[in-house]
């Protein structure tokens, strides 16, 4: 069995809501808690603040909430799918750290391009000097 130890880069700042929220329905979420979770992620606003020089408010169209109960958890709904991108490989989801296997080497380097395919799609950047 050979495998792959893949990070995100910036994984929960880069999550970006509309894409989760399109997802929501396929894991048969209801309106009503799509809704909620576009609520929750929509109208957040943040500011830079060096020394007494504050920059203008904007408001924040990715990311999770980190240090949240629901960050991990949206996380893993917003990569849930990455394994239909290559469903030959056996996958460990676990926030920001999924790990690939396949019992095949060869197999592995031939369809990691689907893994990256996925990523480039939904925004998300492997950090490879983290990924082994």
């Amino acid at each position: 069995m050979r495998g792959i130890f893949s990070d995100f880069s910036k994984a929960f700042d880069t999550i970006n809501h509309q894409i989760l929220v399109d997802k929501l329905p396929f894991y048969n979420f209801s309106s009503d808690a799509c809704v909620l979770i576009q609520s929750y992620l929509s109208n957040r606003k943040q500011f830079v603040k060096v020394n007494d020089h504050s920059g203008a408010l904007r408001e924040v169209k990715i990311r999770v909430p980190q240090g949240s109960v629901l960050g991990p958890i949206l996380f893993l709904i917003y990569i849930n799918d990455l394994i239909n991108s290559a469903p030959m490989f056996n996958y460990i989801l676990f926030a920001d750290d999924t790990n690939i296997f396949s019992k095949d080497p060869q197999l592995l380097k031939e369809n990691l391009k689907h893994i990256e395919e996925w990523c480039l799609a939904n925004k998300l950047v492997l950090n490879y000097t983290k990924t082994f």
